[in-house]
């Protein structure tokens, strides 16, 4: 268990190293957009971690649809850890991304918020289930009844992931499409192509991080639960 603790610490400060540089990097070595083609051309540079934030949280309802699976699937507690620490990150990679979208927003659209795009409004309701997942795993007592529940709900918020990244190309409005590849469509530079995979590159180290952290925390979790169980057993008896 120390050498994962340490592993878990180890990726998470190489992970928030990487992302500070990745910062660093998009103000002073990215290059400049076209103008012409942007009302507010240095704001974008927030991309750099607006886009590795919005990946990193769909990495997050992946661990927590496979968590979801096997929670049903064998009632694996390994599972349910998983939908714990996939709903804790999605959290808060979710709001990184909706703090950061409407300051960049604010700057390029006069607006942080465009209510009539489809790929914000979901994607908010995808932040808004996990916010829902967290708070619920907190309030409500543990148990089968309440673990099947956040379950589902899990299984419902990954089904908005397709949703949410697909969006862009059903219905586009403001946001712009996805960033992934350089083509004669987007512009993209090799430059600004670099820094944002080496920020999803730091992103994922610190997500790798902060998930074996997290799953040490809710196994902790769940020590102290079966002691505290026994200890209860113990004085009735």
């Amino acid at each position: 268990m120390t050498v994962v603790r340490r592993a878990g610490v180890a990726l998470t400060i190489l992970g928030l190293m990487g992302a500070g540089l990745t910062l660093i990097l998009g103000f002073i070595w990215a290059p400049t957009v076209d103008p012409e083609a942007w009302n507010s051309p240095e704001a974008y540079r927030i991309l750099y971690w607006h886009v590795p934030l919005a990946w990193s949280s769909f990495l997050a309802y992946c661990v927590l649809f496979i968590g979801s699976v096997a929670w049903y699937a064998k009632r694996s507690e390994l599972g349910w850890r998983m939908i714990c620490t996939g709903s804790e990150l999605a959290l808060l990679f979710g709001l990184g991304v909706v703090i950061s979208g409407p300051i960049w927003g604010s700057a390029e659209w006069g607006v942080p918020w465009d209510w009539g795009d489809l790929r914000l409004n979901t994607y908010g309701l995808l932040t808004a289930v996990s916010l829902f997942l967290v708070l619920a795993r907190g309030s409500q007592p543990d148990g089968q009844g309440t673990r099947d529940t956040i379950a589902a709900i899990g299984l419902f918020g990954f089904a908005l992931v397709p949703v949410t990244a697909l969006a862009t190309t059903w219905y586009q409005e403001r946001h712009p499409g996805i960033v992934i590849i350089e083509s004669e469509e987007s512009g993209l530079a090799p430059e600004i192509l670099t820094l944002l995979m080496f920020g999803f590159a730091s992103f994922l180290l610190l997500f790798a991080g902060f998930a074996i952290l997290s799953d040490i925390l809710h196994r902790m979790e769940s020590r102290l639960s079966h002691l505290q169980r026994q200890l209860d057993e113990g004085a009735i008896h």
